[in-house]
């Protein structure tokens, strides 16, 4: 067995002899299972699981993810069953195997699809043993590492797939080490001679730059003994090549304007003495403001510690200096799997595991807020962002967000339910608009309201997953329950016409109804008629039908009563923009496939090819009491002097109205036209706004615009 010997030398620098036999016995049922299969290198298979084994016992892991890693793709690959690794290896091994087996035996209708739904699905297994994503992460390096002899076009999707998804997953882990490795073989892969060009100029430049490296480090050496700082190592730090390429690419950098700075790492035996270095080296050269970072008392959301300083150096050269201890540096290199690596020496490195499973909680809450797998991954790559604000909540605590997080961000990451109530913030104790972009160290503050619900308007501007998930999510049961809602007063209205109504249908004959319509249920066959989709007076048909009344039907003309329209009834029912009704206005509705109900004015133009269809206009009536503001169109025709605007906007405050836009065009040298959208309560508000603006005594003329003036204006050359 002389391909399982490096395994094996490896493994008993940590492990019993019975452990590493429990693992040969793993290699014999992986080896015999994958007897016959041959990689594209044209090497035996089981060279590819002995690799990923190496790399997990290199991270010293623990001998049941060992297991794991040998035998990770004798599910997918070979006749052997979870069933026969749970009786052989235990219950444990067989379900990381599991969770890293994808999901051959359904057929999905994209490649998208099913690696959306392979990536679910071992999310919702990392959730139960993190171990999983481990031998994953390893599965993936290995793969990188010899991508070479694959296919152009396979090469380049495996390559994007690490770039977007493994990477920034091992950087959220707090895996630096994979991090690079995956993302300097991505780039290579993915962009081979732009990766070949960097990686020659960089050899080349690193080079010319050691005269100048060698002087700073023997300066900061003699700085930290003249203090007498204990120090452990000092080294420079050189970027890798994906990092040099993305700085270039997003901040439009030349190559020699990345590599002016020069980057050092400084470790010590504890915290305490990372301050007293950071003094010593503000002491040695001026720090530049607004550049330094205590990630050590406000770790980033990966765990990552570290103090950061950058400095005016000899010659004017920036220099970065990453300051921190050797536990802090373990955990910067190894993130979770430190865990393991350090397990027996007293360190913090369980934090980075409860870091880990607090990250795989938020990504299960966007899992069961996503309508699909291919939402949940757009959602999971947005929660990858790299960059961090770190803010404050009222009692002080602090919550890490990404860069370009709102407060209605803040929010949902505090709980889900005062994201849905949030109606407004404050930042530093100042009312600020929602939509506004939070800055490290603001204090947020939420207000909320019992009957506020999410905003449409909100997925323009939130950046988190969780944010965004949650958002779609209510707004789709809203419009599922609203649609519902609607459906069935839409039905009810059309019983009436036929002399019955739905209280008089008995509940078997409506679920006769569903089962005919094959549509699961009664509420989805309400939501589907107030959606559009089906036909509200063919539905009352068929609930006729199926009644012991249907053969009692009035032949007699039946009043239509038409529909009251509340103005409460949300995104299931929208007002035209073509002509803006309002409470007052005569009105009648449109049902539009897959929308709901529009609500039209009686005469409005848009509604003439429709007329002769009566299935699809429905009589309409305002609510006595109608709740909302409306838009309104309005044209007026204004003298061209100073402060005249400032005076018609005045008049329409006054009025309590509100502009929503506003467009004024000069039409000769004395006057201009302005065409605004404002906002009233119903005709009686808007007929008190026109009294205002008419009493302004440099306007000439004030009109609401109609559907047929504006088209009209629209065909005019």
């Amino acid at each position: 067995m002389d391909e399982f010997d490096t395994l094996r030398r490896e493994l008993t620098n940590y492990l019993e002899s019975k452990q590493i036999a429990a693992i040969e016995d793993a290699y014999v049922l992986a080896k015999n299972a994958h007897e016959g299969q041959y990689r594209y290198t044209g090497e035996p298979y089981i060279t590819h699981p002995l690799a990923v084994a190496l790399i997990l016992a290199e991270m010293r892991m623990d001998p049941q993810t060992i297991m794991a890693a040998i035998m990770h793709d004798v599910i997918e690959d070979t006749d052997v069953e979870k069933k026969d690794l749970v009786n052989k290896f235990g219950r444990e091994v067989a379900d990381i195997v599991d969770g890293v087996t994808k999901l051959t035996q359904i057929e999905f209708e994209t490649r998208a699809q099913a690696q959306a739904e392979n990536f679910r699905k071992m999310v919702m297994a990392m959730a139960k043993d993190i171990r999983v994503i481990l031998v994953k992460l390893a599965d993936r390096l290995h793969n990188m590492r010899t991508l070479g002899i694959l296919p152009p076009e396979k090469r380049r999707r495996i390559a994007l797939e690490t770039l977007e998804i493994f990477a920034p997953i091992s950087n959220r882990l707090g895996m630096h080490a994979f991090r690079v490795e995956f993302e300097d073989l991505g780039f290579a892969a993915l962009y081979p001679m732009r990766y070949r060009i960097l990686k020659e100029a960089l050899a080349k430049s690193l080079g010319n730059r050691q005269e100048i490296l060698e002087m700073i480090d023997e300066e900061i050496r003699a700085a930290l003994k003249k203090t007498n700082i204990p120090i452990r190592s000092i080294s420079s730090r050189e970027k890798h090549v994906y990092s040099i390429y993305k700085k270039m690419h997003e901040k439009h950098l030349s190559f020699s304007e990345v590599m002016d700075v020069y980057g050092f790492r400084v470790v010590v035996d504890k915290i305490d003495t990372c301050y007293r270095v950071l003094g010593a080296l503000h002491n040695l050269y001026k720090p530049l403001t607004q550049r330094f970072k205590d990630y050590i008392a406000i770790p980033k959301a990966n765990g990552y510690q570290s103090l950061h300083t950058t400095l005016f150096g000899p010659y004017g050269v920036p220099i970065e200096v990453q300051i921190r201890t050797e536990e802090i540096h373990k955990m910067a290199e190894y993130g979770i799997s430190a865990h393991w690596l350090y397990k027996r020496e007293k360190t913090v490195f369980g934090d980075a595991q409860q870091r880990a499973k607090e990250w795989l909680k938020g990504v299960l809450e966007m899992h069961k807020s996503s309508k699909n797998s291919l939402e949940f991954i757009e959602n999971v790559k947005i929660d990858l962002f790299p960059d961090e604000v770190y803010v404050f909540t009222p009692k002080g605590m602090i919550l890490e967000l990404p860069a370009g997080a709102t407060p209605v961000d803040f929010a949902y990451a505090i709980h889900s339910d005062i994201g849905n109530c949030c109606v407004a913030a404050k930042l530093d104790r100042r009312l600020a608009p929602l939509s506004t972009h939070l800055t490290n160290g603001q204090q947020i503050e939420i207000i909320t309201a019992p009957g506020a619900r999410p905003n449409p308007a909100w997925l323009n501007f939130v950046v988190t997953g969780k944010a965004r998930s949650n958002i779609k999510h209510f707004l789709k049961k809203q419009h599922h329950e609203e649609s519902m809602e609607l459906g069935k007063r839409l039905v009810e209205k059309s019983l009436r016409t036929l002399g019955l109504t739905l209280a008089q249908i008995p509940p078997e004959n409506l679920q006769k109804v569903v089962e005919t319509t094959k549509l699961g249920s009664i509420e989805h066959f309400f939501e589907e008629i107030g959606l559009g989709n089906r036909t509200a007076l063919l539905a009352a048909k068929q609930l006729a039908k199926f009644s012991d009344l249907g053969d009692q039907l009035r032949t007699e003309t039946v009043t239509v009563h038409p529909l009251a329209i509340k103005g409460t009834e949300g995104i299931a029912v929208t007002y035209a923009k073509c002509c803006r009704p309002i409470p007052g206005d005569p009105i009648i509705g449109y049902i539009e496939p897959g929308q709901g109900l529009a609500v039209h004015t009686e005469q409005c133009p848009m509604l003439d090819n429709y007329r002769h269809i009566p299935d699809k206009l429905i009589p309409l009536r305002w609510e006595d009491k109608v709740h909302g503001d409306f838009p309104v169109d309005l044209c007026v025709d204004i003298l061209n002097q100073r402060g005249s605007l400032a005076k018609l906007a005045l008049a329409i405050s006054e009025s309590e109205s509100n502009i929503e836009n506003i467009n004024a065009e000069e039409f000769d040298g004395r006057y201009f036209t302005a065409d605004l959208t404002i906002t009233v309560r119903d005709r009686k508000h808007l007929a008190r706004v026109l009294r205002k603006i008419r009493g302004l005594k440099n306007v000439t003329r004030v009109i609401r615009e109609k559907p047929e003036i504006k088209r009209k204006n629209t065909i005019l050359p």
